[in-house]
């Protein structure tokens, strides 16, 4: 386990050991401007906190944004892009056509009543950031500071600050905006905290890291009738329970064994209103989670072939509707290098090969644009996110600084 005594003095050096890897000790250089800047960049992360604003509607977060780019000399500051997202360009020192990569993070809040106590709790009733995206935007403006400030690099660097990551797809809002295409973005890179891991280290993995995440809705209409006649009925209840069970068969006999899916029915719900009445109708409704595109396929085929089929074995109807949802987060193996080793350069050790999780984040439509990685970072022994007594973990922000601003150097380098 890394050792980030450092990072509360602003010290250069940190060295440890990660679990499951191999042991080794190396300098750990959490820049020195960027250590400097904790108390200022903090500031701004409880500044936001206070703040919190949900899905598109983060006009405060995002003017608060915009007018720090403008005042650490930007480039180019562009707002709106995604309806409220926010774009700065910095460039390199070296007068070349150097590659451009693209660096995230995420504005929104989710509407959960805070209960940490915190003297810069949220001061919106029914809204806080119990996911962590302050502390993102936070990370993402140091690392803009210390990049315009310097500009070490051969290249263009673009921060992208997105809204609507909890349910609202910014990412793909923004990409439709012509984010990629606008800007000539190449590569794309974005990070999360992660309660659990210490502070100060990074992981990450190749391929699926986190699951797509689709709703499904599943309509049985059969004929209801009289509890004690059912022959004279045709009983959707029996029908949907038999759906149910069936469903669970695609994980267990249809996705390959090593893949991960998850098929869940959270909704079960019928119009009958008296326990004497047969119902006529029952709706479900539920998620389907796979950690490629390949399985979310067939989680979506196998889940309309068995509820339809299925309902006609017992003469009934059933119709079957999605709500797509994100997409699988898929790193790029190349890119997932570049990151891993920045993550290391800052950290000194890395996870190369976490375990991925079966939540969905919607950084998964800018790696379908562009390829890019996506990494956790350490958030240590906090509350989990979405939780009301959620708080990201301010010792964190120079270790997520440093990563942006040295993959920006690492991937281009001046000569």
């Amino acid at each position: 386990m890394i050792s980030c005594a450092a990072f509360w003095n602003g010290s250069d050096a940190c060295s440890g050991q990660g679990p499951g890897l191999e042991q080794k000790e190396k300098t750990v250089p959490i820049k020195n401007r960027i250590a400097g800047m904790q108390d200022e960049v903090t500031a701004w992360r409880r500044d936001l906190h206070a703040h919190p604003e949900i899905l598109y509607e983060t006009h405060r977060t995002s003017a608060f944004v915009a007018q720090k780019l403008r005042d650490f000399g930007c480039d180019e500051v562009v707002t709106g892009i995604g309806r409220t997202g926010v774009v700065g360009v910095i460039r390199g020192k070296a007068d070349s056509k150097g590659m451009v990569i693209g660096l995230r993070a995420d504005m929104d809040a989710l509407p959960i009543q805070e209960a940490t106590g915190l003297d810069y709790a949220s001061s919106i009733p029914g809204a806080m950031h119990a996911c962590g995206h302050d502390g993102h935007t936070a990370v993402l403006l140091g690392a803009a500071q210390y990049l315009a400030e310097t500009r070490a690099f051969d290249g263009t660097v673009v921060v992208i600050f997105q809204p609507a990551e909890e349910g609202g797809a910014g990412g793909r809002a923004m990409c439709e905006d012509g984010l990629m295409d606008r800007w000539n973005i190449q590569e794309v890179y974005g990070l999360h905290n992660m309660p659990g891991i210490p502070v100060g280290q990074f992981a990450i993995r190749p391929g699926g890291l986190l699951a797509s995440g689709d709703i499904f809705h599943i309509t049985v209409t059969g004929k209801g009738g009289h509890a004690a006649m059912p022959h004279l009925s045709l009983d959707t209840t029996l029908v949907a329970a038999q759906i149910v069970v069936s469903l669970q068969s695609i994980v267990a006999r249809n996705a390959d064994p090593v893949a991960s899916m998850v098929v869940t029915v959270s909704m079960f719900n019928t119009d009958s209103h008296a326990p004497n009445v047969i119902a006529h109708e029952v709706r479900m409704s539920g998620t389907v989670r796979a950690l490629s595109p390949e399985m979310r396929q067939l989680a979506h085929d196998r889940l309309r072939e068995i509820a339809t089929h299925t309902a006609a074995a017992f003469g009934a109807r059933a119709e079957v509707t999605f709500d797509p949802g994100y997409p699988a987060t898929m790193n790029h193996p190349e890119q997932t290098e570049y990151a891993a080793l920045a993550a290391e350069t800052v950290a000194g050790q890395v996870d190369r090969d976490t375990a991925p999780m079966m939540a969905a984040e919607d950084f998964a439509f800018m790696l379908e644009e562009r390829p890019g990685a996506y990494i956790f970072m350490g958030n240590g022994d906090s509350a989990a996110c979405h939780h009301p007594a959620y708080d990201f973990n301010d010792a964190a922000i120079p270790a997520g600084s440093s990563y942006f601003a040295t993959l920006a150097e690492q991937r281009m380098p001046l000569a």
